[in-house]
């Protein structure tokens, strides 16, 4: 329907179906121009200066307007309008939705229309003409807002169909752009966004040349990423990444590309870098580590194989090395990361993992090693966020491959987690039903929390059944795992080297190699002892010597499993007991310490210290001689090999005031300051006084000396009882007056270095059975893995709560294999820990390299149609050289036809 014509400045507009058809009156003839948009259709009036020439231009104008005007709708009336664009649906009234688009209006031509359209006159002079923003820009060349408009009083909102309505009424000024805004999502709030953030964004190399770019609040740092490759013309194989320069101008990375600018915090004129990876697989922020100093230009321009490339040992990280070099050789998972497929699955928001910090710095170690670009690589930004994470990592410490492995792919799986939110899942017992529905079940709910590559590649499902030894009550649960860590076939027996020490002084020391129970007794050692020397096993006393003193004396009951490898084990010849016992006829082994007196460095050389040395002996001594010149005697008789007995130039017989004093007692007695004569009464300290008996218990027992001398003889020692550390000696206190006698042979100086023999005294002979070397037989990797799946009961530590009985018992244990993953990794282990001993197992574990059949363990219902199902080939294998305390980790990997040992290199300077 046609409407009247409208007078606007030397221009006739009449609307006609939305559509400007025009005339010129000629009286004001004006040079800017009005564009009306309706759809994808636009006309234009131009009025020039020259009025003929815009009569032409208006005739053509009319012609085309008039072709089209079936397809035209017509100019709804004032009161239409007016509720359309303030009361609608589509008005000004309805509530804000975010993600919305919203557009502004100079709030002075927003009046006008309102005015107009409230009057009611079609005809009136209040008609507003084109929309025109202009005072809301700054300038007319980026089209920028002002800053500091205020809604309501500079401008109006209205949603974009109000917007699109106005616009294909009344037109919009030439040139000018639309004002679209978003709608944004705040905290308790949502709002336009009038004024988006500005960023400034550059690349790494060309810091001087920016661009500046408009995004919403609510627009991802992917879209900021996205952005920044369009305008640099970055090529779709190339990786990148964003850097923000923040007040104090420093740099902080731009993690998780999921997150909005609003999170971010990112601000209008805020430096974002976009950074370019290098084709060597690292990137140029990334400073060379200091051991890489000294690398040649030969080395910066080498190519070689891909994934052929060695990891620098940081110091005793050749655990760390190892294991990476193991799983850098899983096809599917180094495929994963070279693709950059982790980068839509990072999970920076699981409280369980690393803010996907440890998934990053492993890609960043993946794509290096495979750029084919290094020989070698220095770990050290993934060691040390391997050590914020974990601290037991931290510092430079010996670890196992296989923890950091296990700390490795569990941090990698909960860094690529696809489950964002992991819901509960209730743990459902079989309760009879049918294992496939369980297992089905049970992976369901594993997938329901657990969603990542890792899953995809590494994990599988036991099937685990527990019996109660009392009810008989069967429990059935499937559990997933990341590897298996089958137990090696131990040997029920160990080798132990000890020393046999005879009563025959003759003799020298025998070095023995036994063969013993590994649960056995200190009896069982005895028994085997004897077997080689002869010796009854009630003969023998076993000890632990350590720096020169018994450490432990063992009874025959205890377990051979208190015995360590390292420890030093001497057994001796006696011929009687260490405990005292009334009545009794048998001999008294008494333990025996050697020291040497050494002057202490004092102002008047009045003290002596007494230093340890030698071996300790357990001597028997006869009830009937248990007296000190008895004593003395018998340590002679003990000590004869390499203790020489002085001659007789060497006696001394004293002047006569001397003897007359030694006449009161011809034995040497306990000492504390190298004297030969007795100490006083109350300082015989527990001799209790009495100077011619050994300090010992059951004094009732022990006679007086039975060898006077015939003439006084030099004394080679003096002798001393000491406590069981043989530092100090015995004192009456209640607690040592019932413990265990040690005598300690006290040397001069120079009296050791006269008469002992320290070369004859170390000496000792090896027994035939030291050359015996126990022949470990190889076994196969199929036995672990049936010792694996073999029953066990419960450890005391670990019992099974019966929900039958309602009782902890220790019930019986089985598992089994029920599904195996793509990629199967196993650990031996080699490591054994008991209460009293750790040791590394040394079996030979043998192996196929290819086709390493487990359909036989895997005891789902199997498809007859896939026979290689569960046939494996060998990818890599971490070596541990070495013993418990120290040795070095290596990796050999399956390259391709052939295998490859890739080394750890070590640290230079």
């Amino acid at each position: 329907m046609a409407v009247a014509p409208r007078l606007f400045g030397g221009l006739c507009f009449r609307f006609r179906d939305q559509n400007p058809e025009v005339a010129v009156e000629g009286r004001l003839p004006i040079s800017h121009s009005c564009v009306g948009c309706r759809g994808e259709r636009t006309a234009m009036a131009t009025v020039a200066a020259n009025p003929a020439a815009a009569a032409a231009a208006v005739a053509a104008a009319v012609a085309v307007a008039e072709d089209r005007e079936p397809q035209r709708e017509e100019l709804p009336g004032l009161d239409s309008q007016w509720r359309q664009i303030e009361n609608g649906e589509s008005g000004r009234e309805r509530p804000l939705r975010a993600g919305e688009s919203w557009f502004l209006v100079e709030k002075h031509w927003y009046k006008q229309w309102e005015a107009y359209v409230q009057g009611g006159d079609q005809d009136s002079s209040t008609f507003p003409g084109c929309i025109n923003n202009a005072t809301l820009f700054q300038d007319e060349i980026n089209w920028r807002l002002k800053e500091g408009l205020v809604e309501g009083e500079d401008y109006v909102l209205l949603p974009a169909a109000a917007w699109h309505y106005l616009v294909s009424w009344y037109g919009l000024e030439h040139g000018q752009p639309p004002i679209e805004r978003k709608v944004i999502e705040l905290p308790n709030i949502q709002k336009v966004e009038v004024y988006p953030v500005e960023l400034l964004l550059v690349r790494h190399n060309d810091l001087g040349r920016s661009h500046t770019v408009q995004f919403s609040h609510t627009d991802s740092i992917g879209m900021v990423l996205r952005t920044a490759r369009e305008r640099f013309l970055v090529e779709p194989q190339e990786d990148t990444r964003l850097w923000a320069k923040n007040s104090e101008g420093s740099l902080d990375r731009l993690y998780d590309t999921h997150i909005t600018v609003l999170d971010a915090a990112l601000e209008t004129g805020q430096l974002i870098i976009m950074e370019t990876r290098k084709k060597d697989g690292t990137w140029p922020s990334a400073q060379l580590h200091v051991m890489n100093k000294h690398m040649s230009e030969e080395d910066e321009d080498f190519k070689g194989q891909p994934g052929i490339c060695g990891l620098t040992n940081l110091g005793n990280t050749c655990f760390m090395n190892s294991a990476l070099q193991c799983l850098s050789n899983v096809p599917q998972l180094t495929e994963y990361f070279l693709n950059n497929c982790y980068l839509e699955e990072l999970n920076f928001r699981n409280p369980l993992g690393m803010k996907g910090e440890i998934a990053e710095a492993y890609a960043d170690l993946v794509k290096q090693a495979w750029s084919g670009h290094h020989r070698s690589i220095v770990p050290h930004v993934f060691k040390n966020k391997v050590g914020h994470f974990a601290s037991q990592f931290l510092g430079y410490q010996q670890h196992d491959s296989q923890e950091l492995l296990s700390f490795l792919l569990d941090g990698l799986h909960e860094d690529l987690n696809r489950v964002k939110k992991k819901e509960y899942v209730e743990l459902c017992d079989a309760a009879g039903r049918p294992d496939q529905e369980v297992a089905q079940e049970a992976w369901q709910n594993h997938k329901r929390r657990n969603d990542s590559v890792i899953v995809d590649t590494f994990h599988g499902l036991f099937k685990s059944t527990l019996v109660c030894p009392d009810c008989g009550n069967v429990s059935v649960t499937f559990d997933p795992f990341c590897y298996l860590s089958v137990p090696l076939p131990i040997s029920h027996k160990r080798v132990l080297e000890v020393f046999f020490i005879p009563m025959d002084p003759r003799r020298k020391p025998e070095q023995h190699r036994l063969v013993v129970p590994k649960k056995g007794k200190i009896s069982d050692l005895c028994v085997a002892l004897s077997k080689h020397t002869g010796i009854s096993p009630e003969r023998m006393m076993v000890a632990d010597v350590f720096s020169h003193r018994f450490y432990k004396l063992y009874q025959l009951e205890e377990p051979l499993s208190s015995i360590l490898d390292r420890d030093d084990i001497f057994v001796y010849e006696v011929s009687g007991r260490i405990e005292a016992i009334e009545g009794s006829r048998e001999d008294i082994v008494v333990p025996v310490y050697l020291r040497e007196r050494t002057p202490a460095r004092d102002y008047n050389n009045s003290y002596y210290g007494l230093m340890l040395f030698g071996h300790p002996l357990l001597v028997s001594v006869p009830r009937d001689r248990f007296t000190w010149e008895g004593l003395y005697n018998v340590l002679m008789y003990r000590l004869s090999r390499y203790v020489s007995k002085p001659n007789s130039d060497d006696e001394d017989d004293g002047d006569e005031k001397e003897d007359d004093e030694e006449d009161k007692d011809d034995v040497p007695g306990p000492s504390t300051g190298g004297s030969l004569r007795d100490p006083e009464p109350e300082q015989a300290g527990p001799s209790s006084g009495v100077t011619n008996r050994c300090p010992f218990l059951l004094d009732n027992c022990l006679g007086t000396s039975q060898w006077p001398p015939r003439r006084r003889r030099k004394q080679l020692f003096t002798l001393q009882t000491v406590n069981s550390n043989g530092t100090s000696d015995r004192t009456t206190s209640p607690e040592e007056v019932h413990a265990q006698p040690y005598i300690a042979i006290d040397w001069e100086p120079e009296m050791k270095k006269r008469y002992y023999d320290e070369i004859e005294a170390e000496g000792y002979v090896k027994h035939d059975c030291v050359g015996y070397v126990m022949k470990k037989a190889p076994v196969r990797l199929q036995e672990c893995i049936e010792l694996f799946t073999t029953v066990e009961t419960l450890e005391k530590e670990n019992p099974w709560y019966c929900p039958s009985c309602k009782q902890h018992q220790l019930a019986t244990k089985k598992l089994d294999l029920w599904m195996l993953p793509e990629i199967l990794i196993i650990h031996l282990k080699r490591f054994s820990y008991t209460k009293f001993s750790r040791e590394k197992l040394d079996t030979l574990v043998e192996f196929p390299i290819r086709d390493l059949d487990f359909s036989e363990f895997v005891i789902q219902p199997q498809n007859e149609s896939n026979p290689e199902l569960y046939k494996y080939d060998l990818i890599a294998v971490s070596n541990h050289y070495g013993g418990m305390r120290d040795g070095h980790c290596m990796c050999q990997a399956v390259g391709g036809a052939c295998w490859g040992v890739i080394r750890t290199f070590p640290v230079s300077d």
